[in-house]
């Protein structure tokens, strides 16, 4: 019922005029402030980009501040902050050249303020939930675990100028690292004057293309244009005003009515009407993002410790019912690496290929010298989404393959504590990925005992191939290898790729450029409001 009458405010929207871009008849024609209105129902928790954890505080932080690089318009890594930089032969060494540039307070932007930013990071005073992204860099894990100084740190200014970076090892996704969050400049002198400087408007001070102009948490928020940004000819918002309303369909009418341009993801999650989103997809997005929702077979317990059983109960799935169903907008699964840095141009395996399954269970048993299935037991954590798509999957491998599953729910830490000791047959699971590349996804299961594999699998071959991508700067012959290394995964399934997860939000026609990467995050630089 509820939604008829969403549909009937939506279509009264549609009908209604846009409001005029310009001042009226008599006055000064000059044009309307482009101003773009969004509700921020996630609160924004900081805007300290060494120690900013979630995507609301991310996305703000990439407002005000800008890293080395940035995600352009094309999709692509492109020199920010930095004007250019270089890479020695053995990938190892990136000496960054800084662009001439201001902090919003008019201070120049120099390489002695990434020096202190990164450094301030990994220093085990700042406790920064993020330091480990910056582990790649020579010193770094040391310095952050307390058995090094800042001084072994491989970052060092060498001139106001410029920048030179010691790796490890090879990165070839570095440059996608230095236009994250942790990477972000900070202003010394701003930074070590006030240790409240984060929560304060008047003491926040970006290099980035708006600053804060207010800031009342829970109530408002408003970013201008910084009229010291480098490159502020490109910048097309005026001011980005955000409400701060928990309820979404508070948010959602606000929208209807006119009062937003924007609702849903990035910042908030809104009731969708589908039917209607369908009807006017002008209205409607949705954006695949860097993540993906999977089970975990223990390998180390009969019957999933034989691959082909593994690869039965993955192929009997019919992922494409279970997201029509269950998650509304996601995508099919048939591999682990997300669109938004996918290697291979089509999925490892065929969704819902029962007859396969079948046979893949007979051989396996076969192989395992098992007469009977034992019962299955899948393990997630609370939730009525997990719960809902474990019921699901229980139906299908029941009705598929003769199977009978039992559902296990557990409290999110005594979940988390037996998985990671292998108390478990079949889990749940999702990862979203911290930067958009594929070894973010594939490193997990490197290691039989790394952090998250927790399957208690490990393949020679697949560990070659990741160490020889790390070494590969090819970008097209890493991502072979790559994709050789995720299709050793889909053969082995220690894993059952479910669905990749996707963002969906209303979007105002007026509203122009919107650009959100692979994490999800929103970059307002380039957006713009068409009167």
């Amino acid at each position: 019922m509820k939604k008829n009458i969403f549909a009937a405010a939506f279509a009264m929207l549609l009908l209604g005029g846009s409001l005029a871009g310009y001042a009226e008849v008599g006055q000064a024609a000059e044009p309307k402030a482009k101003v773009l209105r969004m509700n921020l129902s996630f609160h924004l928790l900081t805007v300290d980009p060494g120690i900013a954890e979630d995507t609301t505080s991310a996305t703000i932080s990439r407002a005000i501040f800008e890293g080395l690089t940035r995600l352009d318009k094309d999709g692509k890594i492109h020199a920010a902050a930095a004007e250019s930089y270089t890479v020695s032969a053995d990938g190892k060494t990136y000496t960054f050249k800084i662009r001439p540039a201001k902090w919003s307070n008019g201070d120049p932007v120099t390489a002695h303020d990434f020096e202190y930013a990164w450094k301030r990071a990994l220093s085990p005073k700042t406790a920064s939930g993020y330091a480990y992204q910056l582990y790649y860099i020579k010193g770094a894990e040391a310095y952050n675990k307390g058995t090094g100084t800042a001084s072994d740190v491989g970052v060092k200014a060498v001139d106001a100028k410029t920048l030179v970076v010691e790796l490890t090892n090879p990165t070839p996704f570095f440059t996608e690292l230095t236009a994250f969050h942790t990477y972000y400049p900070l202003n010394k002198k701003v930074v070590e004057a006030d240790k409240e400087w984060a929560s304060n408007p008047k003491t926040i001070v970006g290099n980035g293309p708006f600053q804060i102009e207010t800031w009342k948490p829970k109530q408002q928020l408003v970013l201008t244009k910084n009229q010291n940004y480098w490159d502020k000819q490109h910048v097309k918002l005026d001011k980005i005003e955000f409400s701060m309303i928990d309820d979404g369909y508070i948010e959602l009418e606000m929208f209807r009515n006119g009062d937003l341009d924007w609702a849903g993801a990035p910042f908030s999650d809104v009731p969708m009407d589908f039917e209607l989103a369908s009807e006017s997809p002008a209205l409607f997005h949705t954006h695949p993002i860097a993540g993906t929702y999977f089970y975990r077979f223990n390998t180390e317990q009969a019957p999933f410790h034989n691959a082909k059983i593994r690869k039965a109960f993955a192929y009997a799935l019919d992922r494409q019912a279970l997201v029509e169903a269950m998650t509304a907008n996601n995508l099919p699964a048939t591999g682990f690496v997300p669109p938004t840095m996918a290697v291979s141009s089509g999925g490892y395996f065929t969704d819902n290929d029962t007859e396969a399954a079948k046979k893949l269970l007979q051989e396996g048993m076969k192989e395992a010298g098992i007469a009977k299935l034992p019962p299955i037991t899948i393990t997630y954590n609370t939730g009525i989404a997990h719960k809902a798509i474990a019921e699901e999957i229980k139906d299908q491998w029941k009705k598929k393959l003769g199977v009978d599953v039992k559902l296990e729910n557990k409290e999110w830490t005594a979940f988390l504590e037996d998985v990671h000791h292998g108390k478990y047959q079949i889990s749940r699971m999702g990862w979203l990925g911290d930067f958009n590349d594929p070894f973010n996804f594939l490193e997990m299961f490197k290691d039989k005992n790394g952090g998250n594999n927790d399957t208690g699998w490990e393949h020679p071959k697949y560990k070659e191939l990741l160490n020889q991508s790390a070494l590969e700067q090819d970008p097209e012959k890493r991502k072979t290898i790559l994709a050789q290394a995720e299709q050793i995964l889909m053969d082995e399934m220690p894993i059952m790729p479910i669905y990749y997860y996707t963002q969906s939000w209303l979007q105002s026609e007026k509203v122009d450029g919107a650009l959100l990467d692979g994490l999800g995050m929103l970059d307002f630089k380039y957006i713009g409001i068409k009167p």
